[in-house]
């Protein structure tokens, strides 16, 4: 089984949410780092950990960037890392399969299961440094209530100004270890 090293360079933990009901706000983690132990020829075998620094998030708006990382929502001072730790995979055909593991957001850890899909690997030319890189993209969906994460204000009827649904990509580069 390969080890491979998340490139932060080339990874992202992208998020959309609702806002105001009517439009998705989209935002994304720039800062992830971790490991993937990688059975091509066995996923089922395979393990991930991950880490994103909270304070890498940029949504295109400072003044929204602050807002999310104060106590209202991720309370970046507190808790400036969010976490994955994978407890299973189980493969879906081709290259697809599905990892279930541990999600840590706001100091509160759930059990969730993305729908993952692997593509490579590929050696990069000697001349770009010749790495050997694989390629991960992962989706979920959580309720960012589950984490604690619940400041909002109400708006006519049952709407909400912030949605609780929140949807996470993932696209992860790796290098292999050496």
């Amino acid at each position: 089984m390969a080890k491979w090293t998340i490139d932060a360079d080339h990874s992202v933990a992208a998020f959309s949410v609702k806002h105001m009901t009517v439009a998705n706000v989209r935002g994304q983690f720039n800062n992830i780092t971790g490991a993937v132990e990688f059975d091509q020829a066995d996923p089922a075998r395979s393990s991930v950990t991950a880490e994103i620094e909270v304070a890498s998030i940029t949504t295109g708006i400072r003044k929204r960037d602050d807002h999310l990382l104060s106590a209202d929502f991720f309370d970046a001072a507190k808790y400036p890392k969010i976490t994955f730790k994978s407890t299973g995979v189980e493969t879906a055909g081709g290259n697809s399969a599905r990892i279930s593991g541990d999600l840590t957001i706001h100091g509160i850890t759930r059990a969730v299961t993305m729908e993952a899909e692997y593509f490579g690997p590929v050696k990069s030319p000697e001349a770009l440094g010749g790495e050997t890189t694989i390629g991960f993209s992962a989706s979920l969906t959580i309720d960012r209530r589950d984490f604690d994460v619940k400041w909002n204000v109400p708006l006519t009827g049952d709407a909400l100004m912030v949605g609780n649904e929140i949807r996470i990509n993932l696209d992860i580069e790796a290098d292999l270890a050496e």
